[in-house]
């Protein structure tokens, strides 16, 4: 008697499933992915994973130049088309406009990537209630915001991917960034109680990025060597003995859980939070 093969399983479960099962392949060719915060960083870094999957790619951010320079690296990943859509995330008035410019270019939007800078460090008791106004705007408001404008048309497709990358504080707050820390738990609680909410054919999920070799995280150690006197090395060498891997995150590998949380196959994954962290965090 022949044991039968992984191959033939997943063969005969998907010959039971039938033709129209929805998460059966893993390109995106044909999808339309728009990526928020994607001039640096892991936006960027998910910007190419994307259109290396075969995705056409909307980049947006505020700085014109470097998407325009990206997007010329993106068509050397990929077979997709890319466009550039200058967004300024806090002024949500303009969000409609400039969904219809993005759709109008590519067409409907399949795949969202919320992503947007955080705001400066420090003791949130520190924080005046303004300081809340414009990190809100740019990451809960814009957010909120996109959903109400592209989960109708995604819906008529049958397809929806949802991502935010938020941070790993939204498991264990981090220390002196405290107005983050608030915006990352809002940003959670935001997007798992969507997850209830979406149409069956829309997934929304987070990823958490710990300690991940950007600017961000440069801005950060500066900010703490102001306030301690801590040198660069100190504080970089203190991040890192807190993650068993010894080393911090490249954004490739970030942009890499975002691509999987937005294939087909990804279908019965929905209102989690995935930290890549390298294991930083201590809760089970």
């Amino acid at each position: 008697m022949r044991i039968p093969m992984t191959e033939d399983l997943l063969d005969d479960d998907m010959e039971l499933l039938g033709s129209d099962f929805p998460y059966s392949e893993n390109s995106l060719a044909g999808r339309h992915a728009m990526v928020c915060g994607a001039s640096r960083g892991i936006g960027a870094a998910t910007a190419k994973m994307l259109a290396k999957a075969g995705a056409n790619v909307t980049i947006c951010s505020r700085n014109q130049s470097v998407l325009e320079e990206l997007k010329i690296e993106l068509t050397k990943l990929g077979t997709g088309t890319h466009q550039v859509c200058v967004v300024d995330l806090e002024d949500t008035q303009s969000l409609d406009s400039k969904v219809q410019t993005i759709i109008a270019g590519n067409g409907p939007v399949h795949i969202l990537v919320n992503n947007a800078g955080g705001p400066p460090g420090g003791p949130l008791i520190n924080n005046e209630i303004e300081d809340f106004e414009a990190p809100f705007k740019r990451h809960l408001h814009a957010s909120h915001t996109l959903v109400q404008l592209l989960a109708p048309q995604m819906k008529e497709e049958k397809f929806g991917r949802i991502i935010q990358i938020i941070s790993t504080s939204v498991k264990e707050p981090i220390p002196n960034i405290g107005l983050s820390n608030t915006l990352r738990g809002a940003m959670a609680s935001w997007a798992k109680s969507l997850s209830r909410e979406l149409d069956p054919c829309i997934t929304i999920n987070n990823v958490l990025p710990g300690f991940t070799d950007t600017e961000r995280l440069g801005s950060l150690a500066d900010s703490i060597n102001q306030r301690t006197g801590k040198s660069q090395e100190e504080i970089h060498k203190s991040w890192i003995e807190q993650v068993p891997i010894g080393r911090l995150i490249d954004p490739l590998e970030t942009a890499s859980a975002i691509l999987f949380l937005s294939l087909p196959a990804s279908g019965g994954i929905r209102g989690v939070s995935l930290a890549v962290d390298g294991g930083r965090l201590r809760g089970i």
